[in-house]
């Protein structure tokens, strides 16, 4: 049962998190962006508070129902560091990530989003094949 119903209730959430800030903001909700924000203007409380509900959330979550995750398997921070550039590079570049495009550009039916997601998850799929 908490194999759907986990997945679920988070993807029931995180819907009505974009709906809300879409309302609220008027402005289209995605991690990549905030993060910008949060970085690079100087409007920086609200992007401030959402990265920290985030953490907060998470983990509250994992605390109150004493969920652990395993951990991967330990690879070079070197590799860690480019994966991270390269994937900055690539949000920036096509104007959105994961969350952006994903969630929110399909839910609105944006052809733009709906080439990013399948690009990244297309993309994923072969790393993962590749890599194991």
């Amino acid at each position: 049962m908490d194999t759907i119903f986990n997945p679920l209730v988070g993807g029931l959430l995180i819907g009505l998190t974009t709906t809300v800030y879409l309302l609220s903001t008027g402005k289209v909700i995605g991690i990549s962006g905030i993060l910008a924000q949060l970085l690079f203007s100087k409007a920086r409380l609200l992007p401030l508070l959402f990265i920290a509900g985030l953490i907060i959330g998470g983990s509250a979550y994992g605390v109150l129902t004493e969920q652990t995750v395993a951990m991967p398997e330990t690879r070079s921070p070197l590799l860690l560091i480019l994966s991270g550039l390269l994937v900055g590079y690539g949000t920036r570049l096509g104007s959105g990530c994961t969350s952006g495009h994903g969630v929110c550009g399909i839910a609105r039916l944006s052809p733009r989003s709906i080439v990013a997601t399948l690009i990244f998850m297309t993309t994923a799929i072969i790393t993962v094949a590749f890599l194991h």
